[in-house]
């Protein structure tokens, strides 16, 4: 009788024990969390491609997983403007707007330091993993308020590990966050992944061993060619070779396939335009996974990860490209490898994905126009180059407004209050200018917002992403389908559905089944994760829970 006891007391130990396992981290914690989150940006992802291109992507690939096996928020929105890469990636990882965040876009004119700023921009760190000294003098430093990675480091003590990754800078430093153990970014001269000194002084033993594969040789070495039957593309895109799109191999390569065994040992930067890049970054995060033990360590982990070359690849192409359809099929497969890598290295349900995107992209101008629909091109710089000389010829004065970026207009205040000039009288003439310029349909003062006849969706746009010390003074709103650019290629960044449409799937731990199409906006990404783990929400966070996501 007491060998049986101590038998059933025996399995009744291992089937706790196993039970506390798959429960994922909650022996070390007290509370039920996966053992790792896994943040997906896409950068540059339109909605629609989930279902556009559904037929050419695999079942076992990223994307059907996702739809099949997780929670689609299908009717997601980017609840401000500027919609670019820096502020889409802090505005997920941080529940805010640029309002509060402070990341006003990938760039912009600080009006308190007088200079233009780099959103990752830091003169006080150096580069660790490469001699290109601007390539690492990066850091969140700009960022105003904590990430939900930060706030997952003080629910558990700094016990959980986070990283970013990405080939861009932005896309892995301000996922990470202010205390993150690392991010790591690429560095197209040297071909490596590279950190800076806000994070260590010298690279882990994993990333240089990592940097001398050269794994990115490898990858030219495979050229680009077509991921699909030749047939297949006409049927989701225009003809491959069209003058609208850009040349980034030159101009005797400019349509699939590509050769890119030339560029190996020569020129790193040109994996960033090529699906390979994406491939790169996988195998960069599944190192990380595996060298810094992320869901092992008792306590949940965090990676996040940011595919840049759908960007590099979209702006010059465009969504209708041969080549955007062979990027997202390649980064379908590239996905559900991920996943199949974690499923092995992390354990099948014991994880949890959101995978979304920093904003999505405008038709090529072009592209509408051979197609009859309404779209055209402005230049900020040409704007900014005649409005100077209109101010300069009434005012006797030359740079009366000193910047313009973000479709916004900066005025030179240290001028104008040195001076005699009416500031009120500037603004008017200012205005009055910018709304008889092509493609522009609205210009108006941004300290004046309130008092400004808009649309609700516009103005709570515009006003989500005003921050007095580091936003213009005039702000200009285009035609639909204009956008900032020139004769090829295409770009993003306005308040129509084209760019502030994206996608927001969920999959893994605690996540069920099903859809939604009930509005819902980036800012609500962090607080959901924030309610999955049982964590504060970050500090400047304005999101709501999606509660239909989770069991």
């Amino acid at each position: 009788m007491k060998y049986c006891f101590v038998f059933v007391l025996g399995l009744f130990t291992v089937i706790t024990s196993n039970s506390q396992s798959s429960s994922a981290a909650a022996s070390k914690q007290g509370v039920s969390r996966p053992k790792l989150v896994v943040g997906i940006v896409v950068d540059q992802m339109r909605w629609d491609y989930l279902y556009r291109y559904n037929d050419v992507f695999k079942a076992n690939g990223g994307f059907k997983r996702m739809l099949n096996d997780g929670f689609s928020c299908e009717n997601t929105m980017i609840p401000y403007t500027p919609t670019v890469t820096a502020a889409g990636h802090t505005c997920v990882y941080t529940g805010s707007v640029p309002a509060i965040h402070g990341i006003m876009g990938n760039d912009w004119y600080d009006n308190q330091k007088r200079k233009e700023m780099y959103c990752a921009g830091d003169t006080s760190v150096q580069t660790v993993g490469s001699s290109n000294a601007a390539a690492g003098a990066m850091s969140p430093a700009n960022m105003l308020t904590t990430t939900i990675t930060d706030e997952l480091r003080l629910a558990t003590n700094f016990q959980s590990k986070v990283i970013g990754v990405a080939l861009k800078d932005r896309g892995a430093i301000l996922p990470a966050g202010h205390s993150a153990n690392a991010a790591y970014w690429y560095d197209g001269k040297s071909g490596n992944f590279i950190t800076s000194t806000y994070y260590m002084n010298v690279l882990p033993d994993w990333v240089q061993n990592f940097n001398n594969r050269k794994l990115v040789d490898s990858l030219y070495q495979l050229n680009w060619t077509l991921a699909l039957p030749k047939e297949t593309y006409p049927i989701y895109c225009t003809a491959d070779d069209k003058a609208y799109e850009g040349k980034p191999f030159g101009t005797p390569n400019s349509a699939m396939p590509y050769d890119l065994s030339k560029y190996a040992g020569t020129d790193y930067s040109k994996i960033s335009s090529t699906p390979h890049g994406n491939t790169l970054t996988v195998e960069m995060a599944k190192a990380a996974v595996l060298n810094e033990g992320l869901g092992k360590n008792g306590v949940t982990d965090f990676l996040a990860v940011s595919f840049s070359s759908p960007d590099y690849v979209g702006h010059t192409f465009g969504p209708n490209s041969w080549e955007q359809l062979d990027d997202y099929v390649r980064l379908d497969e590239s996905l559900g490898k991920l996943f199949d890598f974690l499923d092995a290295s992390v354990g099948k349900g014991q994880y949890t994905v959101f995978l979304t995107a920093d904003h999505a992209v405008a038709h090529v101008p072009g592209f509408m126009k051979e197609n009859r629909l309404p779209g055209g091109t402005i230049s900020e710089s040409t704007i900014l180059k005649g409005l100077n000389q209109m101010l300069k010829d009434k005012f006797g004065k030359d740079n009366i407004v000193v910047n313009a970026s973000n479709y916004q207009f900066y005025l030179n205040h240290a001028l104008i209050e040195s001076s005699d000039m009416d500031k009120n009288d500037i603004i008017r003439q200012t205005i009055k200018y910018l709304r008889n310029v092509d493609g522009v349909v609205n210009a108006f003062e941004l300290d004046k917002l309130a008092q400004t006849t808009l649309t609700s969706t516009i103005k709570e746009r515009v006003t989500n992403s005003y921050l007095p010390a580091r936003s213009g003074d005039i702000q200009i709103i285009l035609k639909p389908g204009y956008i900032d650019g020139g004769a090829t290629g295409t770009t993003h960044g306005l308040w129509n559905p084209y760019d502030s449409h994206i996608p927001l799937l969920w999959y893994g731990w605690g996540i069920r089944k099903g859809k939604t199409n009930i509005e819902t906006y980036m800012t609500d990404i962090s607080p959901t994760v924030a309610a999955l783990l049982h964590i504060q929400m970050p500090s400047g966070n304005v999101g709501q829970v999606i509660e239909d996501v989770m069991k």
